[in-house]
Parts: structure tokens; C-alpha cells; sequence
């Protein structure tokens, strides 16, 4: 008679909605082979669904545990979650993440390790909670040039967005129910302020594009400054706002990565995401455009992607970032510029945000909700100014496309209805 096999024992970091996610997947699916036989967890008084006993309060002790087959890691600290996972990677061990801003600012440096200690790292639940949008670039399309990889990354940014459109609740009404339904986290800034989609993009690139990004050259907008009067100027043009990321390759041959609101219409996939869901476009060479969608946030959406990362790690998978090369010319705002809608309910602080963007007062329009304005707006101001933006709450979202200034101006493949 054939010996049952043991199972794949995991050490689980970190017991949020994640990690509570992944725990509960696992449970509930004894057929994998999987038990998660230790949990590490920096609270020790918080009340939690299972018994103290089950918990550790010092991750490291998991680290070097040589009974664990693999690392779980899904804290939401970035600091912290980079000294585990870089240590364990120095160890040899097999680890997954979902912490998208340590994945994003470290990648180079997690790759490195991984290379030189022979340890593994996945990162599936990082990236757009249930799509399997990192595997599919690295794999799938591992050998074939894309043009453009874009799309809503961000659950609970959409969530606030479309309460807003579709229910005519306001910012802070849709924030706290957000929040309430564990889409959003206490802080929301990194969400609301596009922080999140930035990470994600940056992510993205290394494996669309084999592109290792600074998250802090990559321009990103956020919803904070968003009001009814900004819903409603875009419904009158058959219209949504949404919170999109884009990575697109322009005709230059250059790379450049944004993240903005941007009024999205119907002819778009993206039209119809809605809620905590994210939707990703990928326009390949070859194939042509594609289009995924599914749930951004939560805890078993994204503790599915951690189990898929899990389930591949034991069969031998790794990231092949086929596309990395040294020598990618990147465009990321110097030089370009969009189309773009601009407002504040104060008239002297949207007056000031124009002069301060180079854009003609002559373009200030009224309507019956308000007072704005649209023009041509340099991406390098916009990165310059976007944290006296964030500061002053001016709404700033993207309608048009990108292209390049003076000298020459290229048309990039960005469109307001991609």
C-alpha cells in the first residue's frame, strides 16, 4: 500500500484579510495537500477567529523554522515585509507576497537574491487580486512584444468611483462603506491617492516590458479631490471616471507609465468594471488586445492568487522575466503631454493651479454644478506639482490622449477610451 504523502507545510505572516482569506481557502480544500502549520502575527491582544495557541509573535522564528516548505507573506507593512523576505531569500526558502509597495520598490534587488541564494519568489496577489495578470505576462507573453498594458488595478478606488456614479453617493459616504466592507483600509491614501496602482504598474512593467522602474519617477493622480460636480460633467459626455494605470509603448520605441483618473466611455471594457472588480487590457503585437477581468480586493480573491502562487511554487515555477534587457529607453513625463480636465471649488486656487500648469485662463469653463477647465497639460508639471495638487484638492483627470511635445509630436498609444 502506497504511504500517504505528507502535506506542504506553510508559515503563514501575517493574519489580516488576506491572510484570514488564504486560511480559510486552505481549509476548506483539504484535497490540496496543504496545511498551514504556523502563524506569525505582531498583535498578540487582538481578537482573532482562532485560539492564541495556533499564534507566534515573532515572524523571524518562522524564518528559521526548517519544518516550514514554503513562506506566506501578507503584512501591511512594507518595511518589515522587506526584511522578511529578503532574509528568507538569503536562506534559500520559498516565499510568496502580496505586499505590492515592498515588491515594487525592491524588485531589482528581489530578483538579485533569488538568483544568488537559489530561493523563490511569487507575487500573484500583489497585482490586481484575482487575475492572474502577472503569470500571464510572464508566460504567456513572455516572447511577444506588447504596445500597451492598462487598466483599473485598484478595488477599492473603483468601489468609492462607482458608488459615486452609479448611487450619487459623495466621496466620503462611498469611502466609509469601502472601508466597512475590508475594501479599503483604515488609511486610505495609498488606494485613494493611486499609490497602490503605481506599485502595480511598476510591477508590471519589469514584466510586460522588462522595464526595473523607481515608483517614485511614475506620475500618479489619485480621487481624492473628486466631487459630484466631477461625476457629473462626465455622465453629460456619456462618460465614467476611473482610477487607470497604464504602461504603453510609444511609437518612439520609449516607455511611459502613468497613473491617473481619466474619463473612460462605453466603447471601453473598462467602462463597465465596476465595484471592488479590476479589469486589465493587454494589446499584444501578435494576439491583438485582450481583456481581464475579476475582483480586486478582498480577502479569498486575493487568497486565491496566494494559493495559485503556492500551488506553483511546489511544482518548480519561477518568474522568467524574459523580456529584461539592459538599455530600455524609458519617456516617463519629460516631454510629453495630455489632455486634461481641472477642478477646485475655489475659484483663486483653480485660477492659481492653471497658471501653475502653463494652461490659458481663457480655458476656464462654468457650468450650472461648477467651475473648470480643460487644456493641454505637460506631464513633467503635473509630476512636478502633484503633491501641492493632492494638498490643495484639485481634481485633476485625464480626457484625451498622450503625446509628445515640441520637437516632434509622436501620437502615443494612449487614448482617453482605451
Amino acid at each position: 500500500m502506497e504511504a500517504t504523502k505528507p502535506p506542504v507545510r506553510i508559515g503563514l505572516i501575517g493574519f489580516g484579510c488576506v491572510g484570514q482569506g488564504f486560511y480559510d481557502i486552505v481549509q476548506r480544500q483539504p484535497g490540496l495537500g496543504l496545511a498551514v502549520t504556523r502563524i506569525a502575527v505582531k498583535n498578540a491582544d487582538k481578537p482573532r477567529i482562532l485560539p492564541s495557541e495556533r499564534f507566534s509573535f515573532r515572524a523571524d522564528e518562522l524564518l528559521d523554522d526548517p519544518e516550514l516548505d514554503l513562506l506566506v507573506e501578507v503584512i501591511d507593512d512594507p518595511i518589515e515585509a522587506f526584511r522578511l523576505v529578503s532574509t528568507a531569500l538569503r536562506l534559500g526558502r520559498r516565499v510568496v507576497t502580496a505586499n505590492k509597495a515592498m515588491v515594487a520598490r525592491h524588485l531589482p534587488e528581489l530578483v538579485q537574491l533569488q538568483q544568488h541564494f537559489g530561493g523563490a519568489l511569487l507575487y500573484e496577489a500583489a497585482v490586481c487580486g484575482s487575475i492572474p495578470i502577472i503569470r500571464t505576462l510572464d508566460s504567456y507573453f513572455g516572447h511577444e512584444p506588447l504596445q500597451a498594458v492598462s487598466g483599473i488595478f485598484n478595488g477599492s478606488s473603483n468601489y468609492v468611483l462607482t458608488r459615486m456614479s452609479e448611487e450619487g453617493s459623495d466621496y466620503n459616504e462611498a469611502l466609509a462603506e469601502a472601508q466597512a466592507r475590508g475594501f479599503a483600509e483604515t488609511d486610505p491614501s495609498l488606494d485613494m491617492g493611486a499609490f497602490d496602482a503605481r506599485s502595480k504598474a511598476v510591477i508590471l512593467a519589469a514584466h510586460a516590458f522588462g522595464v526595473f522602474l523607481n515608483p517614485d519617477e511614475v506620475l500618479n493622480l489619485g480621487i481624492e479631490g473628486i466631487g459630484a460636480a466631477d461625476v457629473a460633467y462626465a455622465a453629460r459626455l456619456g462618460q465614467k471616471i476611473k482610477l487607470v494605470a497604464g504602461l504603453y509603448q510609444l511609437p518612439s520605441g520609449r516607455l511611459t507609465v502613468l497613473v491617473t483618473p481619466q474619463l473612460v466611455g462605453s466603447a471601453s471594457p473598462l467602462f463597465e468594471v465596476g465595484h471592488e472588480f479590476n479589469g486589465v487590457l493587454i494589446d499584444a503585437a501578435f494576439a491583438g488586445p485582450q481583456f481581464l477581468r475579476g475582483r480586486g480586493a478582498g480577502g479569498h480573491p486575493t487568497g486565491s492568487a496566494v494559493l495559485a502562487d503556492v500551488l506553483a511554487l511546489q511544482r518548480g515555477f519561477r518568474y522568467g522575466y524574459a523580456k529584461r534587457q539592459p538599455g530600455t529607453e524609458l519617456q516617463l513625463t519629460k516631454g510629453l503631454e495630455g489632455d486634461f480636465y481641472l477642478r477646485h471649488a475655489d475659484e483663486a486656487v483653480l485660477r492659481t493651479t492653471l497658471q501653475q500648469l502653463e494652461i490659458p485662463v481663457k480655458a476656464l469653463r462654468s457650468d450650472e454644478h461648477s467651475l473648470y477647465a480643460t487644456g493641454a497639460v505637460q506631464l513633467e508639471l503635473l509630476h512636478q506639482l502633484r503633491d501641492w495638487l493632492r494638498t490643495t484638492g484639485v481634481f485633476v483627470a485625464r480626457v484625451g490622449e498622450v503625446s509628445a511635445t515640441q520637437p516632434a509630436r509622436e501620437t502615443a498609444a494612449v487614448r482617453a477610451q482605451e
